[in-house]
């Protein structure tokens, strides 16, 4: 009988990528077109409101009807670029010239196989600090980066560990 254990949270990978290119080609190739790996995430999220509606004559209920979607922003944290694709991407917009990205973020098992992954469209990196640098100890440079987005999707990933 295979074991199947939790998947731990703590091995994501972050790709950019254009509109044109499909997020599932991306992630066929998803070692080759990475721009950073993050221990930490936060913000896949999605909080659907709802509209309150007082029916004349029903003065036991009040229906509720959706209205629209507000998205929370990506956090990666405590992580490291691999490339300076994250810091030109952020600098863009500093300098007036960026552009949005769309993008992947995937959960990877201990073997970095994806299990899990979520795209997001439109993506604006709102945040980036980098690494805290200290000669007297010898941690592992960080990175941080927060990425305010207009949707997120699940991607359909086999979902083994």
């Amino acid at each position: 009988m295979m074991r199947v254990d939790p998947l731990r949270g703590y091995n994501f990978a972050v790709a950019l990528v254009d509109s044109t290119t499909s997020i599932l080609a991306v992630l066929a190739s998803i070692t080759r077109s990475l721009a950073g790996g993050f221990s930490e995430c936060s913000g896949l999220e999605a909080t659907l409101e709802v509209e309150d509606y007082r029916e004349g004559g029903r003065n036991d209920t009040v229906l509720k009807f959706p209205t629209r979607v507000t998205w929370s922003s990506i956090r990666l944290r405590r992580g490291m670029a691999l490339t300076d694709e994250l810091w030109q991407w952020h600098n863009g917009f500093v300098q007036g010239l960026g552009a949005r990205r769309d993008g992947i973020v995937v959960l990877q098992n201990d073997l970095h196989i994806p299990v899990k992954g979520w795209a997001f469209t439109r993506g604006l990196p709102v945040k980036w600090t980098g690494p805290s640098l200290d000669a007297a100890q010898s941690r592992v440079a960080i990175e941080e980066l927060d990425i305010a987005h207009e949707g997120l999707e699940l991607l359909p990933i086999g979902g083994g560990a």
